[in-house]
C-alpha cells in the first residue's frame, strides 16, 4: 500500500490529482487532502506520516515550505506547481521532484516510480538504518551528482572548466552562455533549466529566466520597483538582473546562508 497526503488548495487541481493517482496505481490511497498551511501543520502533526506528500507551493496563506519548515517531516515531497522559480529552495527541503502545473499522467507516474526506486535501493542495500528517512539518503546521492567540472567548446578545443570559475551563466537571444570569472565567455548547447540542475544550489541561485549566479560573483542588492531587487554582480552584464518581489525573500535568505 502506497500512502499519500496531498497539499493544494484548488479544490479542482487536488480532485483531479487525486484520481490521476489512484488511477495509475492500484494500490495507492490518498488519504486525505488540505488546503492551507495551517491545516497542513495541524494534519502533520495528529497523524502518521504518508509515504508521500503531493503538495503546491503557493496556497492561500503562504507558501508550503513553512510546513516543512515547522514540521520534521519524514516523507519525501513532490512539489506540483505553476512556478519554476522555487525550484531551488524546493530541493532544499526533503523534494524528491518538481513538477510544473499541468501536471500530466506521465509525470505524476514518473515521480512516483522514483520514490520506489529510491526505496528499493534503500532496502536492497541495507542503507535504511543508516538513514534516518529516503530523503536523506536521496540528499547523500545527490551532492554527489553536482558537476565540479564542466566541458566546453571554443573553436576546435574543449575546455573543461571548474564551476568555479563560472560566474554566470546567461540566455540571450536564443543562446546560452557561461560567463567566467576573468571575462570569457563560452556558448553551451543546454537550456539553462538543464544546466540549473548540474549545478550545487549552495553556490548557485536561479535568479530569473535569463541568469544563474555564483554567489561569488555577487556584488550587491538595490530595491527595485514594485518591491523587486536589482542584483548586481563584480563583472560586467548585457542587461539588467531582476528579482522578482516572490523570489527577492528567497535570494537574500540564500545569501544569508553562509
Amino acid at each position: 500500500m502506497l500512502t499519500i497526503l496531498i497539499i493544494e488548495d484548488e479544490i479542482k487541481t487536488a480532485r483531479e490529482l487525486k484520481r490521476n493517482i489512484e488511477y495509475l496505481f492500484d494500490d495507492a490511497i490518498v488519504l486525505d487532502t488540505v488546503a492551507s498551511i495551517k491545516s497542513g501543520l495541524k494534519w502533520l502533526k495528529e497523524n502518521n506520516h504518508p509515504d508521500i506528500i503531493f503538495s503546491d507551493i503557493q496556497l492561500a496563506d503562504g507558501l508550503s515550505f513553512e510546513i516543512f519548515k515547522q514540521v520534521e517531516v519524514k516523507s519525501p515531497i513532490v512539489f506540483c506547481t505553476a512556478y519554476d522559480e522555487y525550484a531551488i529552495e524546493a530541493f532544499k527541503t526533503s523534494g524528491i521532484d518538481y513538477l510544473l502545473k499541468p501536471v500530466d499522467e506521465e509525470k505524476l507516474k514518473q515521480s512516483i516510480q522514483k520514490y520506489q526506486n529510491l526505496k528499493k535501493v534503500l532496502v536492497a542495500t541495507d542503507t535504511l538504518p543508516h538513514y534516518n528517512n529516503i530523503q536523506s539518503f536521496v540528499n547523500s546521492v545527490s551532492e554527489n551528482q553536482y558537476k565540479k567540472t564542466v566541458l566546453v567548446h571554443f573553436q576546435e578545443k574543449i575546455i573543461p572548466l571548474t564551476t568555479e570559475q563560472i560566474a554566470y551563466i546567461h540566455y540571450e537571444l536564443g543562446n546560452v552562455y557561461i560567463m567566467t570569472f576573468d571575462k570569457k565567455r563560452y556558448f553551451i548547447n543546454q537550456t539553462l533549466d538543464e544546466f540549473e540542475t548540474l549545478l550545487h544550489p549552495d553556490q548557485f541561485f536561479r535568479a530569473n529566466r535569463q541568469f544563474i549566479v555564483n554567489r561569488s560573483a555577487i556584488q550587491s542588492l538595490e530595491n527595485y520597483f514594485s518591491r523587486r531587487m536589482l542584483l548586481r554582480l563584480e563583472l560586467p552584464v548585457s542587461q539588467e538582473i531582476i528579482i522578482s518581489k516572490t523570489k527577492s525573500p528567497l535570494l537574500i535568505k540564500w545569501i544569508e546562508k553562509f
